[in-house]
């Protein structure tokens, strides 16, 4: 007993421990609403929840559909592609028009009488009514390279953003595949536990008819008897671990509440050969794209600097406006009427002195690029460890596979021979409840390394790339 006991404690574990990559990153659940189509999970009349069988693709075109996650990533894209056509538009013509009106206070007028004049000429007329209206025009003809680099960090943040939902959704699928095999698994063991509680169940009765003739004693029942409920209270639990992930799915997904998903793929999964370590770390470093996101902020950081030293250059432009006011002050002496008058001129501007203003501007730049520069490096490093250790891991889990598999096999072998010598009284009813816990216990086992390694293998696939 105290050996099953350490058992049901080790799958528990487990099953927790195969949560984890399922559920550790998943917010507060929420209401979701029901998808369109095919996929739309609908109750019955007796409000049993509907089942909806799903494969693995199925499962994650689904949440990459659904996600509000990626949904947010694609805003943020959209938001830097205005950012993008807001830096462009800094190269071309700006237009203002602008219009105003003035009540000043009555003046006294100034007048002059001309030699041979008969009566005085107003110079300055009291207009206390101003009104004006005026068209600019301005074109920056150069900048020191100021708009270009300022366009070049525009368009690579884009480049980077866009990355970053190429990212979020390779960690959606990472997510839904994890919580798909957590599911399968959950549901694989509940099965192995109805199977094993069968066959005590059996074994129950055998022993309660040999007690009942006296070739049995009272301990012998009670064993099996504690068994068989230890084994109930197992499943009860991987039935809890069950609903947790089928409640998880759904909600990756945005299937409405009750519907509950049936995996369909098999949990065993086929051995292919696996690539070498360094094929596989080149492969991510060429494909992972938060790498590639990693590069396109340094490449924008780097035309931020560029942009920066511009402030130590000129910059000139060429400009033009047009008045209609009335008065124009423009003419002399001024009217009450309406006049226009236009201007066109070009501007040469340089700092010759700003208090280091530029200086301290370009050395922050320079510093936020030397930053990005070692966190490329850094994220490299990272990504070799990653590809290693999911390396590793499906390189272990394989061989847990066939060791767990050799062990099933050597189990049901043993519980065969155990029940033909219980059956004709060679063995007590110990050594044959031994053997049954021993491949229930090596069930357990199998279904949680082809778990482990199905999880293994997605992520693996995360880590190199291959869902980018």
């Amino acid at each position: 007993m105290k050996r099953f006991l350490r058992f049901a404690f080790a799958m528990a574990a487990a099953l927790a421990q195969l949560a984890l990559p399922a559920l550790a990153a998943a917010p507060e659940l929420m209401p979701v609403g029901a998808p369109s189509g095919e996929h739309a999970g609908e109750r019955t009349g007796t409000g049993t929840p509907a089942t909806l069988p799903l494969t693995l693709s199925e499962a994650i075109e689904m949440a990459l559909a659904h996600s509000p996650h990626l949904r947010q990533l694609s805003a943020l894209e959209s938001a830097a592609s205005a950012g993008v056509r807001g830096a462009r538009a800094q190269r071309y013509p700006i237009l203002d028009l602008a219009a105003g009106y003035t009540r000043n206070s009555d003046v006294p007028e100034f007048a002059i009488i001309y030699p041979g004049s008969i009566s005085p000429v107003t110079i300055y007329p009291n207009l206390p009514n101003n009104t004006r209206t005026r068209l600019d025009l301005s074109v920056p003809i150069y900048t020191g390279g100021r708009l270009q680099n300022t366009i070049s960090a525009a368009e690579a943040e884009r480049t980077a953003v866009s990355l970053d939902g190429q990212a979020g959704a390779a960690d959606l699928a990472l997510e839904t595949a994890a919580a798909y095999w957590f599911l399968l698994t959950a549901r694989s063991e509940e099965r192995t536990l109805r199977e094993g509680i069968a066959s005590y169940e059996a074994h129950l009765k055998q022993t309660r008819d040999r007690e009942s003739v006296g070739m049995a004693a009272r301990n012998d029942v009670l064993s099996v008897l504690v068994e068989r409920d230890r084994a109930e209270l197992a499943r009860l639990r991987a039935a809890n671990f069950a609903g947790t992930a089928d409640a998880n799915l759904a909600r990756l997904l945005g299937l409405p509440p009750g519907t509950s998903v049936e995996p369909t793929e098999p949990i065993d999964a086929q051995q292919e050969p696996l690539e070498d370590l360094e094929s596989l770390v080149a492969m991510a470093l060429s494909s992972r794209p938060e790498r590639h996101a990693l590069l396109a902020r340094l490449s924008g950081a780097r035309a931020r600097l560029e942009a920066q030293k511009a402030g130590w250059l000129p910059e000139a432009g060429v400009w033009a406006g047009y008045d209609w006011a009335n008065p124009n002050r423009e003419i002399f002496p001024p009217t009450d009427s309406w006049r226009s008058t236009w201007d066109l001129g070009v501007s040469l501007t340089l700092s010759v002195f700003d208090s280091g203003r530029t200086s301290a501007a370009v050395a922050q730049a320079a510093h936020l690029v030397e930053a990005v520069e070692r966190q490329v490096e850094d994220l490299e490093e990272r990504i070799r460890l990653e590809v290693t250790q999911r390396h590793l891991d499906v390189s272990t889990a394989r061989v847990a596979v066939d060791v767990a598999r050799r062990n099933v096999e050597a189990a049901s072998e043993n519980r065969r021979v155990s029940m033909d010598r219980y059956s004709e009284g060679m063995i007590p009813s110990s050594e044959l409840l031994d053997s049954e816990t021993a491949l229930l216990a090596a069930g357990l086992d199998l279904t949680r390394a082809l778990a482990q390694l199905r999880l293994a293998l997605v992520s693996l696939d995360r880590a190199t790339g291959r869902w980018s």
